[in-house]
């Protein structure tokens, strides 16, 4: 049991490590305001969510964001964005395979994941993160006039966030869990200490 708890904590431990290396490997994205950033740093918790339950893919999540806190450019509201949005991903995706253990099993779950991180995206950013980030980074006229150099058509946040960030936020996962459904399979043996 002690061997089994050591080699999960190390194992968390290291796809945290990689967790926040991804994390500094952002980038812009088209069509979407230049604060917004487009990185894999929740593949690694979603497969330690696979792995070893929703509660390791949620302190991947947050240990990410607690080192990354260090580098930040956003005073910190990036990260807790990120650190609510990442763990309604993985938390649920997490939970739903440990009831389905199997290959569709992983995909259902990975896509209400992202579906509901997508869904929750909009009262995140509406009710903590953007009024955090207004008062600290950007006035809300300058943040609402990014989208709307974009999409003209925008007029509150709300539009804002129903028309860009939703659907970023499901693409986004999507592609962590078009990546873990490749490389999964081989990964969680070498993980849980069972390659031998």
């Amino acid at each position: 049991m002690k061997r089994t708890n050591t080699r999960k904590l190390t194992s968390v431990a290291m796809l945290a490590a990689v967790s926040t290396v991804l994390m500094f490997f952002s980038f812009n994205v088209p069509l979407m305001p230049s604060f917004i950033k487009m990185d894999l740093s929740e593949l690694p918790a979603l497969i330690a969510s696979f792995t070893f339950g929703p509660v390791a893919g949620v302190t991947v999540c947050l240990i990410k964001n607690l080192i990354n806190v260090f580098f930040t450019t956003t005073g910190g509201v990036g990260e807790i964005s990120n650190f609510l949005l990442g763990s309604m991903f993985v938390a649920p995706a997490g939970f739903i395979y440990q009831k389905m253990r199997t290959k569709k099993g992983a995909m259902i779950a990975s896509v209400i994941g992202a579906a509901t991180m997508a869904v929750l995206s909009i009262f995140t950013n509406y009710f903590v993160v953007y009024p955090v980030y207004s008062n600290l980074m950007a006035p809300m006229e300058a943040i609402i006039g990014a989208y709307q150099a974009i999409n003209p058509n925008v007029e509150t946040l709300l539009d804002a966030l129903i028309w860009f960030n939703m659907p970023y936020t499901f693409i986004k996962g999507m592609l962590s869990v078009v990546i873990t459904m490749f490389i999964y399979k081989p990964l969680a043996p070498i993980l849980r200490g069972k390659n031998h």
